[in-house]
């Protein structure tokens, strides 16, 4: 599936597909991605960064800092400030709706064809 290993957040409200806006995400599944497959290995529940259309600064940086073992988060969508604090921690930020399994592959897909480039 990969040639590198990655370890991919992402925002699901139900484990099965990818919908959830990154900041009013209530859980994130961490899935182990390598060479021929993937797995589940974790689900934190983290409180949502955005609550009643407020953006916690504090919090969003608590949220990143929790998943900053990660190397890609896929969410339906991340706002631009969010995706700058990500992106510093070295966190690739995905937007990739869809079937989790799917959506995955979409990101190990264009991962490879990116490195072909660089």
């Amino acid at each position: 599936m990969a040639d590198k290993n990655y370890r991919i957040a992402v925002a699901s409200s139900d484990g099965i597909v990818v919908n959830n806006h990154f900041g009013r995400a209530r859980a994130f599944y961490i899935y182990e991605v390598n060479e021929d497959s993937f797995e589940l290995s974790d689900i934190r529940q983290l409180p949502p960064v955005c609550d009643r259309g407020e953006h916690d600064e504090e919090r969003l940086l608590e949220n990143v800092n929790s998943l900053s073992d990660c190397t890609h988060l896929l969410a339906s969508k991340v706002g631009d400030g969010a995706r700058r604090v990500l992106e510093s921690k070295g966190i690739a930020c995905y937007e990739i709706p869809g079937v989790i399994p799917d959506s995955i592959d979409k990101l190990v897909k264009y991962e490879q064809v990116n490195e072909l480039f660089n």
